[in-house]
């Protein structure tokens, strides 16, 4: 029986999108939300993951988006209240001749709301993602993470920024190692340490290189945040590698620059398809779980404002 459960099995990633399908539908959710005057966006998103989920395979079964445009509204709604508020306290304190402190007090509030938006938009997306039927789910605490993430913050306020790193790091590794899919766990084994000397690298080489080295610096992030993530299920395991290489960010990058700049940005979409496929190609996993013993454990959780403000904000979605 042990034998048969530590078979190393075989996981294939693809991305099938098209850019001309894509563009189809971005183009269909810009005249949408510029007719709405912007209230068709949580709409016009959901669209857009809804197709790229649609798209994303793990051994020719596609992801599934569940989440929906009304999901994401009611977030939106709570989302701009909250920025209303925010901005409703920064003129009060300009309309009393106290913009600095205005000011100081808005930035403070919306440095609050970032480990707010980035555990919220954690549990929606994930809970809203399946792979045959399984759900993903997010198990991480916002008390804690709260914590961890202004801890963090502190240290690198006080070593003037060269903590970053290990922060960086360590959320990541906090939001990933608590990412289940179905009785899976994800498990992340980055160092801040190791971080900082890749960066530290990076920037001396592409400062010497002038800029030529930074597709290789690109590189060698790629790779260590996909080498150091694993999926998890008792003594088994899934381990992630990365395959790309320093020549295949240029021509990625430098493609896709090509095709923004001489399409005035309408080429996006295509831009944004060479990237996803990018991705999936250059990822292989290696491991003995089997995917068809997999468990449904999670449980649906529908409050979008976390992603909502994570928009806004314009924060990465680590994941």
């Amino acid at each position: 029986m042990e034998n048969n459960l530590s078979t190393k099995q075989d996981y294939k990633l693809n991305y099938s999108g098209k850019g001309s399908e894509l563009f189809g539908i971005i183009v269909i959710n810009w005249l949408l939300t510029v007719i709405t005057l912007g209230f068709y966006y949580p709409w016009a998103k959901a669209k857009v993951l809804q197709y790229v989920y649609g798209s994303s395979s793990l051994n020719n079964d596609a992801f599934s988006f569940h989440g929906t445009g009304k999901e994401m509204f009611k977030g939106f709604i709570k989302a701009m209240v909250i920025f209303i508020a925010l901005y409703a306290i920064l003129f009060l304190f300009i309309h009393l001749k106290m913009p600095v402190v205005g000011l100081l007090v808005f930035y403070v509030l919306i440095l609050a709301f970032i480990p707010l938006a980035i555990h919220g938009s954690y549990r929606y997306r994930m809970s809203r993602t399946s792979w045959r039927g399984i759900r993903f789910g997010y198990r991480g605490d916002r008390n804690e993470f709260i914590a961890l993430f202004f801890k963090n913050l502190l240290f690198t306020i006080l070593t003037l920024g060269i903590y970053g790193a290990w922060m960086t790091i360590n959320i990541r590794k906090y939001v990933l190692s608590n990412i289940r899919f179905g009785n899976i766990k994800f498990k992340y084994l980055g160092d801040g340490g190791d971080y900082f000397l890749l960066n530290l690298k990076g920037y001396f080489l592409t400062i010497f290189t002038l800029g030529i080295y930074s597709f290789w610096w690109q590189r060698d992030i790629f790779e260590y945040f996909v080498n150091n993530l694993s999926l998890e299920n008792n003594d088994q395991k899934i381990k992630l590698k990365s395959i790309a290489t320093g020549g295949d960010f240029f021509s990625l990058i430098f493609v896709n620059m090509l095709i923004i700049l001489f399409t005035l940005g309408l080429g996006y979409a295509w831009a944004m398809t060479r990237t996803l496929e990018f991705v999936a190609n250059k990822i292989q996993l290696e491991g003995d779980i089997d995917l068809n013993a997999i468990a449904q454990t999670e449980e649906n959780y529908k409050d979008a404002t976390g992603e909502d403000i994570s928009d806004i904000l314009d924060l990465e979605f680590i994941f």
